[in-house]
């Protein structure tokens, strides 16, 4: 896959709640949301900005435990 797109704090949360994963509380600027699966609770934690950078929303795509192009093909 090549660049990862530029997106927003918005389109990473839709994505995620798409996926299963459901806003738990914001704290400052940043999101928290989470999911159950097999009875373990999987938590991400997503900074409410304009723009994610690439590192940060990498970091944000291996949390959730989703794939790369999964995640993408879901925005």
């Amino acid at each position: 896959m090549g660049k990862l797109p530029i997106v927003s704090a918005l389109d990473v949360v839709k994505v995620l709640r798409k996926n299963g994963f459901s806003i738990s509380r914001q704290r400052g600027s940043h999101i928290i949301l989470i999911k159950f699966v097999d009875d373990k609770k999987r938590i991400v934690v997503v900074p409410n900005h304009r723009q994610i950078d690439p590192g940060t929303l990498l970091s944000i795509i291996a949390q959730s435990g989703m794939l790369k192009d999964e995640f993408l093909d879901s925005l």
